[in-house]
Protein backbone atom coordinates (compact mmCIF):
# COMPACT_ATOMS: atom_id res chain seq x y z
CA UNK A 1 0.00 0.00 0.00
CA UNK A 2 2.45 2.67 0.35
CA UNK A 3 4.40 1.86 -2.83
CA UNK A 4 0.85 3.03 -4.22
CA UNK A 5 0.59 5.84 -2.19
CA UNK A 6 4.15 7.28 -3.39
CA UNK A 7 3.00 6.39 -7.21
CA UNK A 8 0.43 8.85 -5.94
CA UNK A 9 2.91 11.44 -4.86
CA UNK A 10 4.69 10.97 -8.18
CA UNK A 11 1.39 11.22 -10.52
CA UNK A 12 1.08 15.36 -9.47
CA UNK A 13 4.42 16.50 -10.65
CA UNK A 14 3.98 15.66 -14.29
CA UNK A 15 1.43 17.83 -14.52
CA UNK A 16 3.41 20.73 -12.83
CA UNK A 17 6.18 20.11 -16.04
CA UNK A 18 3.63 20.19 -18.64
CA UNK A 19 2.44 23.77 -17.12
CA UNK A 20 5.93 24.87 -16.76
CA UNK A 21 6.37 23.47 -20.61
CA UNK A 22 3.42 25.43 -21.26
CA UNK A 23 4.67 28.74 -20.62
CA UNK A 24 7.17 29.62 -23.78
CA UNK A 25 4.60 28.70 -25.83
CA UNK A 26 2.93 31.85 -25.27
CA UNK A 27 5.97 33.79 -25.53
CA UNK A 28 6.78 32.04 -29.23
CA UNK A 29 3.30 33.28 -30.30
CA UNK A 30 3.88 36.72 -29.19
CA UNK A 31 7.11 36.87 -31.26
CA UNK A 32 5.29 35.46 -34.11
CA UNK A 33 2.05 37.53 -33.58
CA UNK A 34 4.65 40.02 -33.50
CA UNK A 35 6.21 39.53 -36.53
CA UNK A 36 2.82 39.03 -38.65
CA UNK A 37 1.33 42.29 -37.49
CA UNK A 38 5.27 44.16 -37.69
CA UNK A 39 3.49 46.38 -40.87
CA UNK A 40 0.37 47.02 -39.09
CA UNK A 41 2.07 48.31 -36.19
CA UNK A 42 3.98 50.36 -38.04
CA UNK A 43 0.76 52.07 -39.75
CA UNK A 44 -1.00 52.28 -36.47
CA UNK A 45 1.97 54.44 -34.63
CA UNK A 46 2.54 56.79 -37.86
CA UNK A 47 -1.11 57.54 -38.34
CA UNK A 48 -1.80 57.82 -34.34
CA UNK A 49 1.69 60.39 -34.21
CA UNK A 50 0.55 62.34 -38.02
CA UNK A 51 -3.37 62.56 -35.42
CA UNK A 52 -1.65 64.10 -32.53
CA UNK A 53 0.52 66.94 -34.68
CA UNK A 54 -2.03 67.60 -36.24
CA UNK A 55 -4.10 68.20 -33.08
CA UNK A 56 -1.25 70.35 -31.36
CA UNK A 57 -0.91 72.01 -34.30
CA UNK A 58 -4.86 72.69 -34.10
CA UNK A 59 -4.49 74.12 -30.99
CA UNK A 60 -1.68 76.29 -31.55
CA UNK A 61 -3.70 78.12 -34.61
CA UNK A 62 -6.96 78.19 -32.78
CA UNK A 63 -8.39 81.43 -33.55
CA UNK A 64 -10.93 83.00 -30.57
CA UNK A 65 -14.22 83.19 -31.55
CA UNK A 66 -14.38 86.37 -33.29
CA UNK A 67 -17.62 88.75 -34.10
CA UNK A 68 -18.36 89.66 -37.28
CA UNK A 69 -20.30 92.66 -38.59
CA UNK A 70 -22.57 90.72 -40.78
CA UNK A 71 -24.56 88.25 -39.62
CA UNK A 72 -23.98 86.07 -42.65
CA UNK A 73 -20.19 85.79 -41.60
CA UNK A 74 -20.91 85.22 -38.24
CA UNK A 75 -22.79 82.32 -39.25
CA UNK A 76 -20.23 81.01 -41.53
CA UNK A 77 -17.35 81.66 -38.78
CA UNK A 78 -19.54 79.54 -36.64
CA UNK A 79 -20.30 76.84 -38.96
CA UNK A 80 -16.52 76.53 -39.96
CA UNK A 81 -15.68 76.32 -36.20
CA UNK A 82 -18.49 73.35 -35.88
CA UNK A 83 -17.47 71.67 -38.53
CA UNK A 84 -13.27 71.90 -37.11
CA UNK A 85 -15.21 70.78 -33.94
CA UNK A 86 -16.99 67.63 -35.38
CA UNK A 87 -13.68 67.02 -37.39
CA UNK A 88 -11.57 66.99 -33.76
CA UNK A 89 -14.09 64.08 -32.12
CA UNK A 90 -13.63 61.87 -34.98
CA UNK A 91 -9.70 62.09 -34.95
CA UNK A 92 -9.95 61.77 -30.90
CA UNK A 93 -11.86 58.32 -31.35
CA UNK A 94 -9.67 57.19 -33.91
CA UNK A 95 -6.94 57.53 -31.50
CA UNK A 96 -8.54 56.04 -29.08
CA UNK A 97 -9.30 53.06 -31.30
CA UNK A 98 -5.64 52.88 -32.64
CA UNK A 99 -4.49 52.46 -28.79
CA UNK A 100 -7.21 49.76 -28.14
CA UNK A 101 -5.71 48.24 -31.09
CA UNK A 102 -2.05 48.63 -30.25
CA UNK A 103 -3.06 47.87 -26.38
CA UNK A 104 -4.73 44.12 -28.12
CA UNK A 105 -1.78 43.58 -29.96
CA UNK A 106 0.25 44.03 -27.04
CA UNK A 107 -1.83 41.38 -25.48
CA UNK A 108 -1.83 39.09 -27.99
CA UNK A 109 -5.63 38.94 -28.91
CA UNK A 110 -5.01 41.34 -32.10
CA UNK A 111 -6.80 40.06 -34.96
CA UNK A 112 -8.89 37.85 -32.71
CA UNK A 113 -12.87 39.05 -33.33
CA UNK A 114 -14.51 39.90 -30.27
CA UNK A 115 -17.69 38.22 -30.92
CA UNK A 116 -16.92 35.00 -32.43
CA UNK A 117 -13.73 34.63 -31.27
CA UNK A 118 -12.16 33.34 -34.77
CA UNK A 119 -9.17 35.28 -36.59
CA UNK A 120 -10.10 38.07 -38.63
CA UNK A 121 -8.38 37.79 -41.96
CA UNK A 122 -5.05 39.89 -42.70
CA UNK A 123 -6.60 41.85 -45.54
CA UNK A 124 -9.42 42.89 -43.31
CA UNK A 125 -7.07 44.30 -40.68
CA UNK A 126 -5.07 45.84 -43.68
CA UNK A 127 -7.67 47.67 -45.08
CA UNK A 128 -9.19 48.01 -41.45
CA UNK A 129 -6.73 47.87 -39.01
CA UNK A 130 -8.88 49.14 -35.79
CA UNK A 131 -11.29 46.85 -36.29
CA UNK A 132 -12.13 44.66 -33.65
CA UNK A 133 -14.85 42.11 -35.75
CA UNK A 134 -14.59 39.90 -38.67
CA UNK A 135 -16.53 40.78 -41.91
CA UNK A 136 -19.11 38.11 -40.67
CA UNK A 137 -20.08 39.61 -37.16
CA UNK A 138 -19.78 43.17 -38.69
CA UNK A 139 -22.46 42.22 -41.10
CA UNK A 140 -24.33 40.77 -38.50
CA UNK A 141 -23.77 44.12 -35.79
CA UNK A 142 -24.87 46.22 -38.90
CA UNK A 143 -28.42 44.19 -39.76
CA UNK A 144 -29.17 43.67 -35.75
CA UNK A 145 -28.84 47.73 -35.47
CA UNK A 146 -31.00 48.33 -38.57
CA UNK A 147 -33.25 45.93 -37.27
CA UNK A 148 -33.39 48.50 -33.96
CA UNK A 149 -34.08 51.05 -35.81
Amino acid sequence: MKAASSAKRVSPAPPAAKSVTAKPKPKAKKSSQGKKYAAIRRDLERQRKALLEEAVEGLANRNGQEAFPDVSDQASAEAEQNFSMKIREREQRLIKKIDEALERMDQDIYGICERCEEEIPYPRLKARPVTTLCINCKTLEEQEEKARR
